[in-house]
């Protein structure tokens, strides 16, 4: 079992920075080996994917955050980050995140087992 714990998000004018950040609660052994990702959600709009990173770190994003986020994970904290620069009023939105045991993942909640309870990014203009 996994339990995934945001930090807080935070509001901020367009052009900004925000740094979110992910813990989980599970050994490290079995952190590790986990993919991971960072979904968002805003009112009256289905989940959508934002960042993933697989076991072996590797990366994908969604188009509209290329360029701007960046997703990254370190093992020993057991800590997953998104740092999101240039930020929009467009990423408003509700952001989780996302973890899986499974070597390969992709941006759809299917992908993933394991979720937290979402933490509030707001982007005024």
């Amino acid at each position: 079992q996994v339990q995934l714990v945001e930090s807080a998000g935070g509001s901020v004018q367009a052009g900004g920075s925000l740094r979110l950040s992910c813990e989980a609660s599970i050994a490290y052994a079995h952190y590790s080996i986990l993919s991971m990702g960072w979904f968002r959600q805003a009112p009256g709009m289905e989940r959508e994917g934002v960042a993933t990173i697989a076991r072996d770190g590797s990366t994908s994003y969604a188009d509209s955050v290329k360029g701007r986020f960046t997703i990254s994970k370190d093992n020993v904290k057991r800590t997953l980050y998104l740092q999101m620069n240039s930020l929009k009023p467009e990423d408003t939105a509700m952001y989780y995140c996302a973890a899986d045991p499974k070597s390969e993942v992709g941006l759809k909640k299917s992908f993933f087992a394991y979720w937290g309870q979402g933490t509030q990014v707001t982007v005024s203009s």
